[in-house]
């Protein structure tokens, strides 16, 4: 055998950390790294959070596993927090985001097929959407870079152009059984959804008994400065899969819906092994424990609005480096003027963590905990790293 026995799917950077401190990362050499990446928005309230490590310590004590056969208190305790935080009746539980769209798609394709109309199947999705890695939810995403190779594309995915509402609509059709949609894309390049798009969606679907899906996989969890994306809106859907910050970095996942959506979800249409073990429902309670204490949603936006207007200062500044200012909450894009993998690696040589993302934007993603001190950090790294790229594309000019 030569080179590494993983596959290699991942292109990694040649970083392994050792441990983790708040917003803060610490590789196997001892260097010292500003987490602004989350592990892609993942670990909410960052790393080594006292309250998770103890839930999670003390609950490996006790019982990891005994497979939904039975009662799991964990679990129930968290679909009631979850069900009295929300417009949900109902939440199942899996280990990732993937797992709770393949969730959610079966619940909106199995409502309609109770009610008698076993052709209405087809989900309507958006341009730069991301869904997921499964075969239903590259479909779902419609990319051709994640669908190339893996045979023909699962039907009953309509796709049409980012917040084109006009096109949707003309989409819906006697087979059609629900709309997916990000309130704010993520992978696409953090793009929020206006909220008259959104109200118009609900609309749609009422008009024709259609489900409305929300993935909140990444935007929810309190990402935006509410526990979900959609409040800000005051738009409701029927289905809403969450994962990614719910965990804090324990592998957790979530399909929500209202009693009438998951109607069809009965003994036996679906199952998980692994979903709402009693290890992820512990941290899972533990993150809600903290997301939920008053003032904290609150606090997450104010530090929102200062790390937004510092970056604005830097576009000002740089705009031969980044062009503007993306996103909403603590869910923030570079849309950059260089190639974002070069300002990615101008943030990283400042010992900064981001994401890259779709349409050349660069994510920002630190943990809903991050301090005031460490958000002026990260912009004074930013600002370093825009210069140096800026200096070194003023030079290639000159040449």
């Amino acid at each position: 055998m030569s080179g590494s026995a993983l596959f290699e799917t991942f292109t990694r950077a040649p970083l392994a950390f050792d441990h983790g401190e708040g917003t803060w990362l610490v590789t196997d050499k001892g260097e010292r790294y500003l987490d602004f990446g989350g592990g892609v928005a993942v670990n909410s309230l960052g790393h080594s959070h006292p309250h998770l490590v103890s839930a999670l310590t003390e609950q490996a004590a006790k019982l990891w596993h005994v497979s939904n056969l039975y009662e799991i208190p964990g679990q129930s305790r968290l679909g009631e927090r979850l069900a009295d935080a929300t417009f949900a009746d109902k939440v199942f539980f899996t280990n990732s985001g993937a797992e709770a769209l393949e969730c959610a798609i079966k619940t909106a394709r199995r409502y309609h097929f109770v009610k008698g109309h076993p052709e209405r199947f087809r989900i309507i999705t958006f341009e730069g959407a991301f869904h997921g890695r499964t075969l239903a939810t590259i479909a779902a995403g419609g990319q051709y870079k994640y669908l190339e190779g893996f045979g023909p594309k699962v039907e009953g995915f309509d796709q049409v152009g980012f917040d084109d509402i006009d096109a949707a609509e003309k989409a819906i059709t006697s087979e059609t059984a629900a709309i997916l949609i990000e309130p704010v894309q993520g992978e696409g390049g953090i793009r929020p959804v206006p909220t008259q798009s959104l109200k118009r969606l609900r609309q749609l679907c009422e008009q024709h008994d259609l489900l409305l899906v929300f993935d909140e996989v990444q935007c929810g969890i309190g990402r935006t400065g509410k526990l979900f994306a959609h409040e800000w809106a005051g738009v409701t859907p029927d289905i809403m899969a969450v994962a990614k910050g719910i965990g804090g970095g324990f592998p957790v996942g979530a399909c929500l819906a209202t009693d009438e959506a998951a109607v069809g979800m009965t003994a036996g249409v679906h199952g998980t092994t692994f979903g709402g073990n009693p290890l992820a429902m512990a941290v899972g309670n533990a993150v809600l424990d903290v997301v939920l204490e008053d003032g904290f949603l609150e606090d997450v936006q104010r530090k929102a609005l200062l790390l937004k207007q510092g970056l604005a200062g830097v576009a000002d500044e740089f705009p031969d480096v980044i062009e503007d200012i993306r996103g909403t909450g603590l869910m923030l894009g570079l849309k950059c003027a260089a190639p974002n993998t070069k300002v990615n690696m101008a943030l990283r040589d400042q010992h900064l963590l981001a994401v890259p993302a779709g349409d050349n934007v660069l994510r920002l993603l630190p943990p809903l905990t991050v301090t005031d001190a460490e958000i002026h950090e990260a912009l004074d790294r930013i600002r370093a790293g825009a210069r140096g790229l800026s200096d070194a594309i003023a030079a290639a000019a000159a040449k």
